[in-house]
Formats: C-alpha cells, sequence, structure tokens
C-alpha cells in the first residue's frame, strides 16, 4: 500500500525516526482540504512511545476539525535542526513521514494528559500549565494519529 524508499540508501531506522518525533517540538500535518486542495498545517506534537502515536491539540472547529471529518488518511512531517560536516557549507538533515489517521479525542481526562504532555515538552513550568489547564481546556480539541506507516532518511542539501 506504501511505497518503499526510492532513496533507499539514506533511510535512516526507525528508532532514529522516533527519536526526531519525541525530541523535535514541530511538524507539518497534511491532510485533504476544501475543494481538494491538501493543506498542511505547522503544529507542536507529542510522540507517544507507550502506544506509538502521536498527539496534537487545537481548537475544537475550523478548517482541521473539518478536514478531518471528511477524510481521515493524513500525512506528518518532522524534521531535525541538521548539521553541518567541519568545512562544508551544506546541511544534513534528517526527516521522518508519518502516514496515518486521525481520530478525534473525546475524553476529558485524556485530553488533560495529553494537553500536560504537550505542554511539558516545551517548559517545566506548573504554574503556567496549571493556568492553561484552568482556561484553556474546555476550549480544546484533541487527536491522535495512529501510525500506519513510518519512514525516515537523511538528506544533504549540497
Amino acid at each position: 500500500m506504501f511505497r518503499k524508499m526510492r532513496r533507499f540508501k539514506q533511510q535512516i531506522s526507525e528508532e532514529e525516526c522516533k527519536r526526531i518525533l519525541k525530541e523535535e517540538p514541530r511538524g507539518v500535518l497534511s491532510m485533504m482540504g476544501d475543494d481538494g486542495y491538501p493543506y498542511g498545517i505547522p503544529l507542536s506534537h507529542y510522540y507517544s512511545e507507550e502506544d506509538n502515536r502521536i498527539y496534537f491539540h487545537g481548537a475544537k472547529e475550523g478548517h482541521k476539525i473539518d478536514a478531518f471529518k471528511a477524510c481521515d488518511k493524513v500525512s506528518f512531517c518532522v524534521y531535525d535542526k541538521g548539521y553541518r560536516k567541519d568545512g562544508e557549507w551544506a546541511l544534513n538533515i534528517k526527516s521522518v513521514i508519518v502516514f496515518g489517521r486521525i481520530k478525534l479525542i473525546g475524553d476529558e481526562e485524556r485530553a488533560k494528559d495529553i494537553c500536560t504532555r504537550l505542554c511539558r515538552k516545551f517548559t517545566d513550568d506548573e504554574e503556567y500549565l496549571k493556568k492553561e489547564l484552568t482556561n484553556a481546556l474546555p476550549r480544546v480539541q484533541c487527536f491522535e494519529l495512529i501510525i500506519e506507516h513510518m519512514t525516515g532518511k537523511l538528506v544533504n542539501e549540497s
């Protein structure tokens, strides 16, 4: 069903893909938008090793939610900061592409847990977390990406 990587010599391991998903704060979630146009948006995410899923949060309504309801198939791309080898100008970047299906999360306790984990990816400020959970949680829709296929590769920009 999913294509094999054409440039397989650049492929990185599944473990390296998971490391990138855990460590990098943001990626681009792409879905089928209005009138068949692709719709991609940058989002912060939380990757859970326990269930091999990616979690997000956002508004309870809008283009993204409408797109999910029309078609649950999505892709998510994350890439690292990259590095340069000594004496070279070209950046070496590791990227991960995930294909899967989006599921909206209705359970409030689960949403609270997801939002807590997302927040802790960026800060350990407990006062900020408490304030966000109190003020914003009722307006937040959490959703999970159920991973069906994942590949990653190392690309040299030269």
